[in-house]
């Protein structure tokens, strides 16, 4: 009796796994695997240019050529930038927004978490439009009442362009870190936080000694899923980069994949250059979780 139980619950497991283990190895194992054997191949045309083009095995090639680029090695101090003034912008931002939702002086929490979380629901490529309309000198009103109010500043210019594509991911995803961090905080046992205001605790107090140590597991979350978008950092910089030339054509790592891919035509180098991307997104994921698991461990 246990025993045919246990298989239907099996069954019933599998029936559930099934469609979502389908899906991942058609849209991310496959793809991923084929951009590995993808790697190992240059295509160079053969004779004169008259003979076609041969395909030849280069091993690790591509991924020498690769890191011997200074563009690619390029690509990743931007980012390395990118991280280091997004990542305290986003998390501390939302972090910030969920404790003032929390709070006991919030109103219309539900009306307040829905708006800050619809930009999260424009599409990035829209989103980088509309932000890219509000950058363009002579279109932009934003400009125009900056230098009514005798204020000069190049959204698209070299100093500035760093600011504006994080002003761009922050609108885009501080409302769906927010509610993740939202979600923790309401799972506080109520009890404790009364204990602390029996204690004559201050709000500011609860929420630094107890609400965000007991919400470190949301915080570690939110932080492994900034740090991993942050590598595939690609619409926003491209979108900016059709508007200005301040931003090069391989300004991240992934725009660089898709000009070896779709302008130099150099598949074997594009595909060689997004797995050094995921591979170091799978370190940089170890690296912030085996973090995380220490600072929870008492």
């Amino acid at each position: 009796m246990v025993t045919r139980q246990a298989q239907r619950q099996g069954r019933t497991a599998a029936l559930l796994v099934g469609p979502f283990l389908l899906l991942f190895l058609t849209f991310s194992v496959a793809p991923l695997v084929y951009a590995a054997w993808l790697s190992l191949f240059m295509e160079r045309s053969s004779g004169l240019g008259f003979g076609g083009v041969e395909t030849l095995f280069v091993g690790l090639g591509n991924y020498t050529r690769a890191l011997g680029d200074a563009a690619f090695r390029d690509s990743f101090v931007v980012i390395a930038t990118y991280v280091v003034l997004y990542i305290p912008v986003m998390i501390g931002g939302a972090l910030l927004l969920a404790l003032l939702l929390d709070s006991a002086m919030a109103r219309a929490r539900r009306f307040f978490q829905l708006g800050l979380f619809l930009p999260h629901a424009v599409p990035g490529l829209i989103a980088a439009i509309i932000w890219v309309y509000l950058y363009t000198p002579g279109l932009s009103p934003v400009i125009d009442a900056l230098e009514s109010a005798g204020v000069e500043w190049s959204f698209l210019s070299a100093d500035h362009v760093m600011f504006s594509v994080v002003n761009i991911s922050t609108w885009e995803w501080i409302g769906y870190n927010m509610v993740i961090l939202y979600a923790a905080l309401q799972a506080v046992p109520r009890d404790v936080l009364e204990a602390g205001k029996v204690d004559g605790a201050s709000g500011l107090r609860i929420a630094l000694r107890i609400k965000i140590p007991l919400i470190r597991p949301a915080i570690a979350l939110n932080l492994l899923f900034t740090v991993i978008g942050a590598l595939q950092l690609f619409t926003e910089p491209k979108v900016i980069y059709q508007a200005s030339t301040e931003i090069g054509s391989a300004w991240s790592p992934n725009m660089y994949a898709m000009r070896a891919a779709f302008e130099n035509h150099d598949y074997g180098l594009a595909a060689a250059a997004s797995i050094l991307v995921a591979l170091l997104g799978g370190i940089l994921s170890f690296i912030v979780t085996r973090f995380s698991a220490r600072r929870r461990q008492p």
